[in-house]
């Protein structure tokens, strides 16, 4: 249950981005669902691949370059979704920056209690 509300609430938030960072386009709550949908099956699957491949780039910029591997997963992940477009690689960077924290956010608060006390 937890997890659907989180879905929600990042599709929410990722309207509100579309809002507010111009190059972002989010045209319903529909795309916003699939596309915050495939943004967490490209990090959980692709995102891992692309940290290890780019690890010593990594340690060199002190994990700053995660922030570039992200911005170019959520630019990709516009060439999928139609109706969800992104116009460029700052405007993509911007975008998965606000989505990131938010999504941190979004997770603090609804932290599993369990897990917090043992």
């Amino acid at each position: 249950m937890k997890l659907i509300i989180r879905w929600l609430i990042n599709a929410f938030v990722l309207i509100l981005i579309a809002q507010f960072v111009s190059g972002i386009e989010v045209t319903g709550l529909y795309v916003a669902i699939i596309t915050t949908a495939l943004l967490a099956l490209v990090n959980a699957l692709i995102k891992p691949i692309l940290v290890i491949l780019t690890l010593p780039i990594n340690i060199l910029t002190l994990g700053v370059f995660t922030l570039v591997i992200n911005a170019l997963l959520f630019w990709f992940v516009s060439s999928f979704v139609d109706g969800f477009v992104v116009a460029g690689f700052t405007t993509a960077f911007l975008g998965a920056l606000i989505m990131s924290l938010a999504s941190w956010f979004i997770n603090m608060m609804i932290a599993d209690k369990k897990k917090v006390h043992e």
